[in-house]
C-alpha cells in the first residue's frame, strides 16, 4: 500500500513537472510568435512607407506622359504591350502611378480562365502563405467608375476588377487589380459594368499562352504566371 502511494506521488510530481514544462514551452512559443508578428509588422510598415515615397516620385513622371501612354507588361511568358485610354483619366493615372513605382513588379496572375480573362494586381500574391487571400488585396482606396460606351471588352482590353454590385453599388474599381480580356465573346456581358481603360497593342499570343495554363479549382495557375515589371515606353524608367 505504501509503495502504491509512493508511486502515485511520484507520478503526480512527474505530471506536474511535465505540465510546467509544457506551459513554459507554450509561453516561449507564444512569445516567439508575438516577436515575429511584431517584426513583420515593422517590416510591412517600412515597405508601405517606401512604396508611398516611390508613388509620390512616380506621380512626377506621370505628369510627363502623353494622353495615351504605352506600357510593356513584362511577364515570364512574354511581353504584353498596352495603351491606356485618355477618356478614363483616373484609371490611366492610377495604373501609371502604380506601374512607375514598381507596385506591380513580382505579382502573379492569380485568376486565369481560358475563354474569359486573366486577372492580376493583388499584392498578396507576393506571399505564398496567403493563397487563400489571393484576389482580396490592394491599396486602401478604390477608383471611381469611368464607363465610356465606345470602350468594349474586346480581346486584349485592359479593365479594372472590382467588388460585386451588392457591396459596391457605385461599381468603383479596385485600386490595383485589373484583368486582360482573352475572349471578347466570353467577356461581352461585362460591358458597361466594369471600367475598360486600355487595350493591347502587341502580345496577343502571350495572352493566349497564359490563358492555356492549367489551373486549380480556384482558377489559380498551377505554373506561376508572374509580372516581372511594367515599363513605360514613353519615359526612361
Amino acid at each position: 500500500m505504501r509503495t502504491n502511494i509512493l508511486l502515485l506521488a511520484a507520478c503526480g510530481l512527474i505530471m506536474a513537472g511535465l505540465a510546467v514544462s509544457c506551459g513554459g514551452a507554450q509561453k516561449k512559443a507564444a512569445a516567439k510568435a508575438a516577436q515575429e508578428a511584431a517584426e513583420q509588422a515593422r517590416l510591412d510598415s517600412i515597405a508601405a512607407a517606401e512604396m508611398i515615397q516611390k508613388q509620390e516620385s512616380a506621380m512626377e513622371k506621370v505628369k510627363q506622359l502623353p494622353d495615351e501612354p504605352v506600357f510593356d507588361i513584362i511577364t515570364n511568358f512574354g511581353t504584353i504591350k498596352v495603351k491606356l485610354y485618355s477618356k478614363t483619366p483616373k484609371h490611366r493615372e492610377n495604373f501609371a502611378k502604380l506601374a512607375l513605382s514598381g507596385y506591380y513588379d513580382g505579382l502573379l496572375f492569380h485568376r486565369v480562365i481560358k475563354g474569359f480573362m486573366l486577372q492580376t494586381g493583388d499584392p498578396y500574391t507576393r506571399d505564398s502563405s496567403r493563397v487563400a487571400d489571393y484576389g482580396k488585396g490592394g491599396p486602401d482606396y478604390t477608383v471611381p467608375a469611368e464607363f465610356v460606351p465606345e470602350y468594349k471588352h474586346k480581346k486584349g482590353a485592359l479593365a479594372a476588377a472590382r467588388r460585386g454590385d451588392a457591396a459596391n453599388p457605385l461599381k468603383e474599381s479596385s485600386g490595383s487589380q485589373f484583368y486582360i480580356v482573352q475572349d471578347a465573346e466570353g467577356c461581352s456581358h461585362l460591358d458597361g459594368g466594369y471600367t475598360v481603360f486600355g487595350e493591347t497593342l502587341e502580345g496577343f499570343d502571350v495572352i493566349d499562352k497564359i490563358a492555356a495554363v492549367e489551373t486549380n479549382s480556384r482558377d489559380l495557375p498551377l505554373q506561376q504566371v508572374r509580372i516581372i515589371a511594367v515599363k513605360s515606353e514613353d519615359l526612361d524608367n
